[in-house]
């Protein structure tokens, strides 16, 4: 479909401990997630058009970020919110 490279939180908003899954294209090999720098695991499912992860601690508003595996940063164009 010719898209350039993407991230977007399935949801906008969430506590410390809650899932969230990430969309976005060619996440396979995804080295880092982080939300307004708070690291946090994760999952890439087989596809790599898509990640589980859970807000981690430390976690503030900002964005969302996927490091992939060629080391490009990508980041989510809406805030997500940490109440």
């Amino acid at each position: 479909m010719g898209l350039g490279p993407f991230v977007e939180a399935q949801t906008t908003s969430g506590k410390v401990g809650a899932a969230v899954t990430i969309l976005g294209n060619n996440l396979t090999g995804a080295t880092k997630v982080s939300f307004n720098g708070a690291t946090a695991a994760f999952a890439v499912n087989s596809t790599g058009t898509a990640i589980s992860t859970t807000v981690p601690a430390g976690a503030t508003t900002g964005k969302v970020q996927v490091v992939t595996l060629s080391g490009i940063t990508l980041s989510s164009n809406v805030p997500f919110r940490v109440p």
